[in-house]
């Protein structure tokens, strides 16, 4: 007897793939991937359609989603969020998104970095392609872009990071897609892309953002230049 699908949607745009369904039914059956690069909920009670973002749900999901994304990946960076990241096991490296013209209220003051949880080995080191920084500076944290998602995440910050933790023509997941801002980062820097999204709206603007991606003029690897040096000049920027 033939098993059901573990997604309700599968889209193909050019190098990407892009499931609808739960990240730890789908990604068991992705085989393996070059490296998880993905923003999961933090546990700030933001309003997403599908899932109920409390400390204690975040706490669950890091229990099942992260084991997962190791056995398919040989490296898996995200933003856990302050506070979240106790929710996860030591990882190898912790990495740092530092935000040089300011970031958002907290409790001391004003929160100008977020930790970024680095799990396996370095991209370019253990390609041999020399040491990059460990912290992406970015001179914003606001928002880019109008379409209807709780928690976007600017492009030009996603392209750093993508270009950071991951080599041209690898195969990068993201299994907390929501509206495709690390597909979009993927087809801009020459990456192939797997996304996976709960939600059926945030999917649908996630398929529509990666489409539009495909048609624009590339703007941040267009120059002739080795890729290595896009990525070094995109993450020192």
């Amino acid at each position: 007897m033939t098993q059901p699908a573990p997604y309700k949607r599968r889209e193909i745009i050019g190098d990407c793939t892009l499931y609808l369904g739960d990240c730890l039914e789908v990604m068991p059956t992705l085989g393996k991937v070059d490296a998880v690069v993905t923003d999961p909920p933090y546990g700030l009670n933001i309003n997403y359609a599908s899932f109920e973002d409390t400390p204690e749900a975040v706490q669950a999901l890091a229990s099942l989603w992260l084991p997962a994304a190791r056995q398919i990946s040989k490296r898996v960076c995200f933003t856990p969020g302050i506070g979240s990241d106790r929710f996860y096991p030591a990882p190898d490296h912790i990495a740092c998104w530092f935000m040089e013209a300011g970031g958002y209220r907290c409790s001391w003051g004003f929160g100008m970095w977020q930790p970024i949880l680095c799990y396996g080995k370095d991209p370019y080191l253990a390609k041999g392609k020399g040491a990059r920084p460990d912290v992406i500076r970015t001179n914003h944290f606001g928002l880019n872009e109008d379409f209807d998602h709780p928690c976007p995440k600017p492009i030009a910050v996603w392209v750093k990071f993508i270009a950071r933790f991951s080599l041209v023509a690898e195969t990068v997941l993201d299994p907390f897609m929501g509206s495709g801002t690390t597909g979009v980062a993927c087809v801009k820097l020459g990456r192939r892309f797997i996304g996976i999204e709960l939600d059926e709206g945030y999917f649908d603007i996630a398929c529509k953002r990666i489409d539009e991606a495909y048609r624009q003029p590339d703007m941040f690897v267009e120059r002739p230049v080795p890729a290595e040096q896009v990525s070094m000049e995109l993450i020192s920027k």
